[in-house]
């Protein structure tokens, strides 16, 4: 029994169901309605995310930035044209001249 539902109860419903939507659209909307509610646990995910102080901190500190567009301006700060470069060398690269300019 699903929520008060029995046996005959369900086979009415999709009977309805196949008469208003037709066959071939049924599968289409149980397609939309699993998709959707992904969408929907990951809205709740990113909302928990959005709770946390620290995380909250860190997303004001970005002013709304990703972590690659900070990246960028770290590059071009520092004088690297990021464009066509792997993040991981490109972050190596940043740092480092950072810590050479920190060290004069």
């Amino acid at each position: 029994m699903i929520g008060g539902l029995g046996p005959l109860e369900m086979f009415i419903l999709v009977g309805i169901f196949f008469v208003l939507f037709g066959a071939e659209r049924l599968p289409k909307m149980a397609n939309a309605l699993g998709r959707s509610k992904g969408e929907f646990q990951k809205g709740l995910a990113d909302t928990s995310r959005a709770l946390d102080p620290s995380k909250a901190i860190e997303d004001m500190e970005a002013g709304g930035r990703t972590a690659e567009q900070r990246l960028f301006e770290r590059a071009k700060a520092v004088g690297i044209e990021p464009a066509g470069m792997e993040m991981g060398k490109l972050e190596k690269k940043v740092e480092a001249l950072e810590a050479l300019s920190s060290d004069e």
